[in-house]
């Protein structure tokens, strides 16, 4: 039971946040459909927005506690419910103004265990919305992603170079084959449809496109066309203009990992850096996550010791 069904004047979880438009940025990248449904989980330790499709792909858009001016948590255990993630963005997006970084003020639960919105940053005018929220239908499947190998098999690169890549290998129907090689050092992409179409990303050819590549054996799998472009079909512009990284990893079976940064910083704040792995970490930023399912067709894997 919520504790908000004991003590009305202290909900689950009050905070604000500096930059709506962020927010919206944040969540709009794993909205690759008109409707869907989407799972908040609330913790001491942030919020964290989960959305799936026919099991083969689940997104997760974390957004951590240190993102918000502040962030006052006081429920016990993680309180979970489902809304529309087409309607959550719509009513964050009533909140955001062009050129502005506005603060609103999110509340759960409400007397009806509604989610509520509060601008907060004008003293002469307040706007309020209320959202409905619903027992989550579905239990989130568990994704089990592992390591490979000793060695992880990953890459980074370039977002919008990523992006054009996956649109450009566009067949209806079709599935995508990424292959990781060692030797020369290369990530292939391959569509196949009423023709084919192979991608290159040379590691060492051009290091400012692929920026960071670990494998040790070549490696290759199969992914549904449409699942791997709803994993970057709604890349917001702000991560295409500041020239940020994607990383992707492939696991154990195949499974892959996506991951985008987004800065949900006010735009005088943003102070991005490069770490280790050619990863850009902007101070403030929302990690997303995508983990697709491969095709399961033993003769598309390659997997050489």
């Amino acid at each position: 039971m919520s504790s908000s069904a004991v003590e009305p004047d202290f909900p689950d979880l009050v905070c604000q946040l500096d930059n709506v438009q962020g927010m919206v940025d944040a969540l709009s990248s794993v909205r690759w459909k008109r409707h869907q449904d989407a799972v908040l989980e609330l913790s001491e330790h942030g919020i964290v927005l989960i959305v799936e499709d026919s099991g083969c792909i689940q997104a997760k858009v974390y957004l951590k506690r240190e993102l918000f001016q502040s962030y006052d948590y006081r429920a016990e255990g993680r309180p979970r419910f489902g809304v529309g993630l087409g309607l959550f963005v719509d009513c964050l997006n009533t909140f955001s103004v062009p050129g502005h970084s506005s603060t609103i003020e999110i509340r759960y639960p409400g007397p009806d265990m509604q989610l509520l919105f509060k601008s907060v940053d004008s003293p002469d005018a307040c706007t309020y919305a209320e959202m409905r929220t619903r027992i989550p239908e579905t239990i989130s499947w568990d994704y089990n992603f592992e390591p490979a190998g000793s060695t992880p098999l990953s890459f980074t690169v370039e977002s919008a170079a990523l992006k054009e890549a996956i649109d450009d290998l566009e067949w209806p129907g079709a599935s995508i084959q990424i292959t990781l090689q060692p030797d020369p050092p290369c990530v292939t992409f391959r569509g196949e449809g009423h023709g084919d179409l192979q991608i290159d990303f040379m590691y060492y050819a051009n290091i400012d496109l692929l920026m960071a590549f670990q494998c040790d054996r070549r490696i290759s799998y199969r992914y549904k066309y449409k699942f791997l472009r709803a994993t970057t079909s709604n890349i917001p512009s702000s991560v295409i203009r500041d020239n940020r990284g994607s990383k992707l990893t492939i696991g154990r079976g195949g499974m892959l990992k996506v991951q985008h940064l987004v800065s949900v910083s006010r735009s005088s704040i943003q102070h991005p850096h490069i770490d280790s792995a050619g990863y850009q970490q902007p101070s403030r930023i929302a990690y997303i996550e995508f983990f697709v399912k491969p095709e399961e067709e033993d003769e598309s894997t390659i997997n050489d010791s």
